[in-house]
């Protein structure tokens, strides 16, 4: 068995390569729902108006799935139990102090979760959607250890070659919008409910990163870094927000969005897959636990984090389209694809130089 330890470049490895391997089953799975079987259920003719719809049922099915795989295990393996820097007393309570900010984390995880999907119900170009999403992650963990180090949270400085990957990944995830100029790429610009969505994404996202790095980097002296304490509350709280937030959805009537009443479709009037979409939002909570770990390793900055994080999704994102395009027939990677891909590659290369670096100045300090 590959023993490693806590924050060393070997447990990072194993991180990367959970993550990218149950990324690429959840990739394909994907595809195979809202792609592949809604070929076989439609004609031409109605096949993007049923896509859409699929779409939203997978959302919801799936996201039934992961939520409880990860409360599943967290609540057997007792991961709730935070090892806190102290606690504090609340109406007689006593609970972590980290609890205040631990929580609005899992409330914005419950934003992120569907805004993810429903960019994909909106009538704009899906490439220009995920270009928007995963490079944004890049760009806002920089931003964040920028902030971080003016607030002198983060006592550690950016290394240049992150720096440069930063730049590569931005290329790598912007390939598209130059390649691919023929789609109707900034149609979402004006169009309200997307400008919505995705602000919503934006705003959660760059505020739950803020939280995960504020928690690694205030640690106190002899506390340990509990990521999957925290792991486990953030998906304890954004559990229940999910849950509040869907019935109160669900008892609109008459809702005006079209968005809400696929979701109230979604529930009322599930086709024959529901059940196999649970199943397959498992693996998604599955790569929830090597996200969130990523997002936190020890001793690394958010830039070095959130890179790792979305070029091992994207990497993970080509290779289920090519699982795809052998297994069932669906689109060969195109061109931009690959030029993408070299990119990222060229962003692993610093990021392996910046990881030597970071490595020796942790076990320099005896931090591993």
């Amino acid at each position: 068995m590959w023993k490693t330890t806590d924050g060393s470049t070997g447990r990072l490895i194993q991180l990367c390569l959970g993550y990218f391997f149950f990324y690429l089953i959840f990739g394909t799975t994907v595809k195979y729902f809202t792609d592949y079987l809604v070929q076989q259920m439609t004609d031409p003719a109605t096949f993007k108006a049923m896509q859409v719809r699929m779409n939203m049922e997978f959302l919801v099915y799936s996201t039934m799935g992961g939520n409880l795989i990860c409360l599943l295990i967290v609540l057997v393996f007792r991961w709730y139990k935070l090892k806190s820097n102290y606690s504090i007393q609340a109406a007689g309570v006593k609970y972590p102090v980290e609890f205040l900010y631990i929580i609005p984390s899992g409330i914005m995880t419950a934003v992120i979760i569907p805004t993810t999907t429903l960019m994909f119900t909106l009538p704009i170009s899906i490439m220009v959607a995920m270009v928007i999403m995963r490079g944004s992650i890049i760009v806002i963990s920089r931003i964040i250890d920028a902030i971080q180090i003016k607030q002198k949270i983060l006592k550690r400085k950016v290394y240049i070659q992150e720096e440069i990957a930063v730049l590569f990944a931005i290329l790598a995830v912007s390939v598209h919008l130059f390649y691919d100029r023929g789609n109707s790429s900034f149609d979402f610009i004006t169009y309200t409910p997307a400008m919505i969505i995705l602000g919503s994404y934006l705003v959660a996202y760059s505020i739950r990163l803020y939280i995960m790095n504020y928690y690694k980097n205030t640690r106190g002296k002899g506390v340990p870094q509990d990521n999957k304490g925290f792991f486990a509350i953030e998906q304890i709280s954004a559990g229940i927000t999910v849950l509040i937030v869907g019935f109160i959805l669900f008892n609109i009537s008459d809702p005006e969005s079209y968005q809400v009443k696929l979701f109230q479709e979604a529930l009322t009037q599930p086709t024959y897959l529901w059940g196999w979409e649970i199943i397959a939002g498992t693996v998604f909570g599955v790569v929830a636990f090597f996200s969130v770990f990523l997002f936190m390793f020890k001793g690394r900055t958010a830039t070095f984090a959130g890179l790792v994080n979305r070029l091992t999704s994207l990497i993970a994102g080509t290779g289920a389209t090519l699982v795809f395009y052998y297994i069932f027939g669906g689109k060969f990677p195109k061109n931009s694809d690959w030029i993408s891909l070299g990119f990222i590659l060229v962003a692993v290369v610093f990021l392996t130089i910046a990881e030597k670096r970071r490595t020796a100045e942790l076990k320099a300090e005896h931090v591993i």
